[in-house]
């Protein structure tokens, strides 16, 4: 009975090794008050965190740092992410630089995110995709206010690898290596760090 199940969870990770297939990961963090008054302030601090994307580094010697780039590829010391911006991922450890480009940005009353997708290097003219996910992954950074208590979010959508070209460039063989090991297992411990760090745990 679990011979099909696991067969068929190889099979996905050999076509996501070659970079045919995607996976959908999340990861979040929530905190409740003891009331809706505690819950709204610690909501605008979270918001407050949530686009403060600079503010993400230095979460721990083992987190990746951030730095968010304006549609020209300027440094946003002081700026919150609009659509258009860049974020440069700089993973710990002797990697190549990882960019995303902010494709969305939604904000109501109680719920604020941002969506982005890898991109190319804002620099670089080569159109080359300076990530190791390919071009239509997504991921959701989200923090809502649901009563007494605030939720905050990573949404991994499509993920996979950047290893086909022409878009991975001469990036193939370490976006793999990236994607199927470190990030493997890395993953979850850098956005569980980045979660709790939103609802201030």
């Amino acid at each position: 009975m679990e011979r099909k199940p696991i067969i068929d969870r190889i099979e996905h990770e050999v076509q996501a090794l070659q970079g045919d297939a995607t996976k959908d990961v999340s990861y979040s963090s929530e905190r409740t008050f003891a009331s809706e008054a505690e819950a709204q302030v610690a909501f605008r601090l979270a918001v407050s965190k949530l686009l403060n994307v600079n503010g993400w580094s230095g979460l721990s010697s083992l987190t990746a740092d951030f730095q968010l780039y304006d549609t020209n590829g300027q440094p946003k010391p002081n700026g919150h992410p609009q659509v258009g911006d860049y974020i440069r991922v700089a993973l710990p450890g002797p990697m190549p630089e990882n960019w995303v480009h902010v494709r969305d940005f939604s904000s109501t009353e109680n719920r604020v995110e941002f969506t982005v997708n890898p991109s190319h290097d804002p620099h670089e003219s080569t159109g080359q995709i300076e990530h190791f996910f390919h071009k239509e992954a997504q991921s959701t950074f989200r923090v809502e206010l649901t009563g007494k208590t605030i939720t905050a979010s990573e949404i991994g959508r499509q993920e996979g690898i950047n290893n086909q070209q022409p878009e991975a460039g001469n990036r193939a063989a370490i976006n793999t290596v990236i994607a199927e090991t470190g990030w493997l297992f890395y993953q979850k411990f850098q956005w569980k760090q980045l979660t709790d760090y939103l609802v201030g745990l």
